[in-house]
């Protein structure tokens, strides 16, 4: 059960405060005790803010270490976001010929890996990109629309295996498990599309990642075929790495919310604190009865990005937290009451 906590060093140095029923506490710590085991974070190659760089992710790669919990290292390969809207390729590689572009993710990816290895904190899960439905690293990477050709899904492949690669090379003592995350969780065409074209090239990968929010990618009935089917069909576990949902309408600051309409929702659903809690909840135990034990977790994103002075939230309103930082009821509902404090 995890979290993606990527903008808690930016919200912490503008006085962020989180609190439940016991009072003010570190995130993590906070996280820990109602039940989450593991942290993913985000890492840009050269952004232009302090935040997502290497020297951060070493910093909360202590903090994960100290409160014992699993790492999940996710590489967007880009200097900023990398989606299926947009996969710009850093800077510092534009205009690389393609095996020069190849040996510069393996180098980069090895040496990442290797820093966080040297100071006893290496990840246990790396993914390799983020939201890689169309490719990454454009256009040598891309696979959608005209590039859907067979001479791009080998450079994509060649690109995923320079990552995988320069993971392993890392850390060989303690090899990461590599992730291959595809965005639309609930679309099983899609995913059997994406994967049976990385199968046919054996590209060797241990869990497939996908995201769930319905605003984008359907219905929990759909989750519910889904994940079991691509487990089944690939031989491999499925985490839900990225999901949420709102638990309100209102908003603290003048940024518009990312999930800001009643379209954006799940019939069934309101936004309200116990609707949060009934989606949470379908979304872990449609995790949890993946056949086999093939349903490995299920990650929340960005369940801390509330307002501060200083720093908007376009995700406010679908937090883990309040308004004022105070741990709202789907904080427990997502790790299960079993392992509610």
């Amino acid at each position: 059960v995890g979290a993606d906590i990527s903008f808690l060093p930016e919200l912490e140095d503008h006085g962020v405060v989180y609190s439940d029923a016991v009072g003010e506490k570190d995130l993590l710590l906070l996280l820990r005790d109602h039940g989450f085991n593991a942290i993913r974070l985000k890492l840009w190659h050269s952004p232009e803010t302090p935040y997502n760089t290497l020297d951060q992710v070493l910093g909360m790669a202590r903090r994960i270490e100290d409160a014992g919990m699993v790492f999940l290292l996710d590489f967007h390969y880009s200097d900023s976001w990398a989606d299926p809207q947009k996969q710009i390729k850093p800077a510092a590689w534009e205009g690389l010929p393609f095996g020069i572009l190849a040996d510069s993710v393996r180098e980069y990816t090895r040496a990442v890996v290797e820093a966080l290895a040297r100071q006893g904190t290496p990840p246990e899960i790396v993914q390799i990109g983020n939201e890689i439905r169309p490719g990454l690293l454009w256009p040598e990477g891309r696979v959608d629309g005209e590039y859907d050709t067979p001479r791009q899904w080998d450079r994509l492949a060649m690109l995923l295996e320079a990552g995988i690669l320069g993971t392993r090379g890392g850390s060989p003592d303690s090899p990461p498990r590599i992730m291959i995350h595809f965005d639309n969780g609930a679309k099983n065409d899609m995913g059997r599309a994406f994967f049976d074209q990385l199968v046919e090239r054996e590209l060797d990968f241990d869990l497939i990642g996908l995201s769930f929010y319905p605003k984008w990618h359907g219905t929990l009935d759909e989750l519910r075929y889904n994940l079991p089917d691509l487990a089944s069909r690939y031989g491999k576990e499925i985490v839900v790495v990225e999901t949420s949902y709102p638990w309100t309408m209102e908003w603290k600051d003048e940024a518009p919310n990312i999930m800001g309409t009643e379209e954006d929702l799940h019939p069934g659903y309101p936004p309200t604190k116990e609707g949060q809690v009934a989606f949470l909840t379908e979304v872990r135990e449609a995790v949890q009865n993946v056949p086999g034990g093939r349903g490995a977790g299920v990650f929340y994103w960005a369940p801390e990005w509330v307002a501060v002075e200083g720093v908007d939230s376009h995700w406010e309103n679908a937090t883990l937290f309040d308004f004022e930082g105070r741990a709202l009821p789907g904080l427990d509902a997502f790790a299960g009451e079993a392992l509610a404090r």
